[in-house]
């Protein structure tokens, strides 16, 4: 057997140092031999110190490399510490026996032999013979490569499930096991079936829920139909999904499916806006033919977002839809109203708030497209923005030239502060109902009002510098309690009604405001939908969520996903149920959503807005043209020859609203009066002669109620 070079080259060696190292120390003790030896020895211990501290394969055979180093410099010391060469010749024996280990132990050249060429003594093994595979059905010789060929023997050893080939075997992308498998049924013409995940999956060791199954298309040059079909193998890609799912991945694992809270949708892309601190989620349906149903808090939960109201909204538009969520509630902001965003355009539209994306909304007060007034319905419960709507819709008619009157049921603050600066203002049901008579006769004597340029009348025509009359906008504030009164309420309530239906063509709009909407409150279904066709409803918080989303779908054609108005916007902090096991009380952060409302657009869409705000606890003048706009003279003299026009808080008159009682039941007449302060003056014939007058189911129910005294 030959030695290798390196094992005869290192004995030769360790033979011609060990009597240096025995005879240096003792004849030359400062010699740099020793010196040289010492430092070769620190280096040793070095190396060995830092070969046991290494987690790498290998540590113990890089300690033997080192070794004969650390020896030698210890038998240098012992040598240089002794006297002589030591008893019995100590220092001759310590360097034989350093050589000899050295000689047969050999660190330096068997035991880097492990990354070299095989040494010359070992005989070069000799590989066996490869036995060549004979085709089969399962492997064809067809030439394919390396990775299909481990395939189908993995679907061989499997039983050729559902009796199917396995034609080619594709690596993804930077995955060392998620592969595609192209499969085709054994036998010609036949499809696919009984193939399902769990058989993949068995066949290949991995789980079912990380194979998928597809249909394969038909393709220029291959085949494709049901006896065709991929197997995606991706355990890989699962596991990263589950750990770290990109925005795509989530959506469609957590929100688009079956049970999610957007199923049969799809993620279009996620834009961040910093500035304004707002993610932006917008998908849209995989089928455009279908409408997006979104459960907003399941979609929160779904992507990790906080499940709040005030700072996640929902836009849906056809088949597309945007998720905003807001880092601080974008609705608590203060928009202040000034004269520019209040003064209407060419069309009539002004700038009455802006939405949760900053959007300005616009609302109108003529309707420039039907070439006639509008109508206004407001809608929302005490302290949720009314009267500050009333003031900026005021101040935009104002600044367009229009008339204004305002009624109320009660007198407060606000109302008194606008009656300032519109025409006419006042705080009771018998006033609003002479203001509503007022402009009932204010359209009869528009009918017949001469336009100067060919003495004429015409139309309303908003807009028109011909119009000989300004445009005429009657509010009634708490309309639904006023007409419900035992006195006027009867009266309002058919004004009204008229009103919206005649008025719009003599330029008279109305605005009637209150907590509902519906006909047993006075709203008859005729007025609501003259109201709702005729104006751009808004409607402010209604005491709960369901009652705003119900008002607002009473004002709508179609019932379109209403956004939600809550109480009070309120960040949620912390886990509620953390806080209850600690017996905390919950935090105390909420923000008033007066002045947010839901307003419903042309085409039917609601939108969430904040309106703009006029403080009433500073001068309003800045917002209000510097003169009152009033009725012509020729309409005022009109109203006076018909007994209309007059200080509409005096008591009712005798005979205004019913007829007086005969002399010989005047006594009786004055025992059934209703009235209180200025009476009435119903007696017991003024209400047989209406009673003898029904011409509506309305009238027929007061009619009884007088004869039953109800």
């Amino acid at each position: 057997m030959t030695t290798p070079r390196s094992v005869a080259l290192e004995r030769l060696a360790y033979t011609l140092a060990a009597p240096v190292l025995a005879v240096a120390p003792n004849l030359y003790p400062d010699s740099p031999v020793s010196s040289v030896v010492q430092v070769a020895g620190a280096a040793g211990i070095g190396g060995i110190f830092l070969a046991a501290k290494s987690d790498e394969t290998g540590a113990g055979r890089k300690i033997l490399r080192w070794t004969p180093l650390v020896l030698a410099a210890a038998v240098d010391v012992a040598a240089g510490n002794t006297g002589g060469f030591g008893p019995y010749g100590l220092d001759g024996l310590l360097a034989a026996g350093w050589a000899a280990a050295g000689s047969f132990v050999l660190p330096f050249s068997r035991h880097t032999r492990r990354r070299h060429r095989p040494a010359l003594a070992a005989p070069a093994p000799q590989p066996a013979p490869a036995q060549a595979v004979e085709p089969t059905v399962a492997q064809p010789e067809d030439g394919a490569d390396q990775l299909t060929r481990e395939a189908r023997m993995l679907w061989e050893r499997a039983g050729m499930p559902a009796r199917t080939h396995v034609v080619k075997a594709t690596r993804h992308t930077a995955m060392r096991h998620d592969l595609t498998l192209l499969l085709r049924a054994s036998e010609t013409g036949r499809p696919i079936t009984g193939l399902s995940p769990e058989i993949v999956g068995a066949a290949f060791g991995v789980s079912a829920a990380d194979v998928t199954l597809k249909d394969v298309a038909i393709q220029p040059g291959r085949q494709g139909g049901p006896g065709w079909m991929e197997a995606l193998i991706t355990p890989e890609a699962n596991a990263r999904r589950r750990t770290k799912p990109t925005d795509q991945e989530r959506w469609i694992d957590r929100v688009a499916g079956p049970k999610g809270g957007a199923p049969g949708s799809e993620l279009v892309h996620t834009t961040r806006d910093d500035e304004r601190g707002v993610t932006f989620y917008r998908a849209k349906m995989t089928d455009s033919t279908e409408s997006p149903r979104v459960d907003l808090p399941k979609v929160c939960r779904a992507l990790g977002l906080p499940e709040d109201d005030s700072c996640v909204f929902v836009l849906i538009d056809g088949s597309e839809f945007l998720i905003s969520a807001f880092d601080t509630p974008p609705l608590s902001a203060i928009f202040p109203a000034t004269r520019e965003l209040l003064t209407p355009d060419a069309k009539g539209m002004y700038v009455c708030g802006f939405t949760i994306t900053g959007q300005p909304v616009k609302t109108m007060v003529y309707q420039h497209d039907k070439n006639a007034a509008a109508h206004g319905l407001i809608l929302g419960v005490s302290r949720s923005g009314k009267t500050q709507f009333f003031a900026i819709n005021m101040a935009a008619q104002s600044l367009d030239g229009q008339v204004v009157w305002l009624s109320t049921v009660r007198k407060d603050e606000k109302t008194t502060v606008l009656g300032k600066y519109i025409d006419r203002q006042g705080s009771n049901a018998l006033w609003m109902a002479r203001s509503l008579r007022a402009a009932k006769a204010l359209c009869e004597i528009r009918a017949e009002m001469p336009w100067p340029h060919d003495g004429q009348p015409h139309d309303y025509k908003p807009g028109d510098p011909r119009c000989p009359y300004r445009q005429l906008n009657v509010y009634g504030d708490e309309f639904m309690t006023a007409a419900q009164d035992a006195d006027f309420g009867e009266f309002i309530q058919k004004d009204g009604e008229d009103l919206t239906v005649t008025g719009l063509k003599y330029g008279v709009g109305f605005y009637p405001a209150g907590q509902s909407p519906f006909a047993h409150n006075g709203f008859s279904t005729e007025m609501k939908d003259n109201l709702r066709q005729n104006s751009r409803p808004v409607i402010f918080n209604m005491g709960s969520p369901g009652a705003t989303r119900k008002a607002a779908e009473g004002t709508m054609e179609n019932a379109y996903d209403v956004p939600t108005i809550p109480a009070r916007y309120s960040r949620s902090e912390g886990s509620a149920i953390e806080r209850a096991m600690r017996g905390e009380a919950d935090p105390e952060n909420g923000v008033s959503t007066g002045g947010v409302a839901v307003i419903v657009l042309d085409n039917g869409r609601a939108v969430l807005m904040r309106s703009l705000y006029a403080d009433f606890d500073t001068d309003l003048s800045n917002l209000f043209p510097d003169e009152v706009n009033r009725l012509t003279d020729y309409e005022i003299s009109e109203l006076e020859k018909r007994g209309l026009w007059f200080d509409w808080n005096e008591p009712v008159r005798p005979g205004e609203f019913w007829p007086e009682p005969d002399e010989d039941d005047e006594g009786e007449g004055r025992s059934r009066r209703r009235g209180g302060k200025g009476g009435s003056g119903r007696g017991s014939k003024g209400g047989s002669r209406r009673s003898e007058q029904v011409a509506s189911p309305r009238q027929a129910l007061e009619a009884i109620k007088s004869l039953t005294d109800a």
